[in-house]
């Protein structure tokens, strides 16, 4: 055999070993972790418990998430025989340690005699606006909200059979 005719074989075998300079190749790996899906149960319902309306001025009740009352307005009282009052309580469940966003309702409408109804409005929830789930995977939820009345409200129970939507998602 010619002696260039090799040396062009040797070139051209050790040239194709190695890629050309503007080439690279890197391999990752994949992984994936499935968390237990967050979940809520409802454990208390919200009541404003009893509250008394002024013939001539409104006024609202608002219920904290601690369970306590405050009124505003000069047209309602709160009378001694309070009547069951309880801020919402859910408990969240899911990934231990995981933060998750609390969405609470603008506004819901509880209904009573006739055609009469209350607004309730203005939610607050403890924790606020994100929880953390404890080391066990679960976290209480409280719930409040203002109840606003009008002067002259009709007597009477009012509920609200669509119930209120409180949402929990992950961060």
């Amino acid at each position: 055999m010619n002696g260039k005719y090799l040396l062009a074989l040797l070139i051209a075998v050790v040239a194709g070993q190695h890629p050309c300079a503007g080439q690279s190749t890197a391999i990752a790996s994949a992984a994936a972790s499935i968390v237990v899906p967050i979940s809520m149960a409802k454990t208390v319902d919200m009541n404003f418990g009893n509250a008394a309306s002024s013939a001539t001025a409104g006024g609202s009740i608002t219920l904290v998430p601690d369970g306590s009352r405050i009124t505003g307005g000069t047209g309602v009282t709160l009378p001694a025989t309070a009547g069951t009052i309880s801020a919402a309580s859910f408990v969240v469940s899911g990934a231990p340690g995981f933060t998750y966003a609390i969405t609470l309702p603008a506004s819901a409408l509880l209904h009573g005699p006739g055609t009469a109804s209350l607004l309730v409005d203005a939610f607050t929830s403890s924790p606020a606006a994100t929880g953390t789930l404890s080391p066990s995977g679960s976290q209480t939820l409280l719930v409040g909200a203002t109840l606003n009345i009008a002067a002259a409200q009709t007597p009477g129970v009012y509920t609200n059979a669509a119930g209120v939507p409180v949402i929990v998602n992950y961060n």
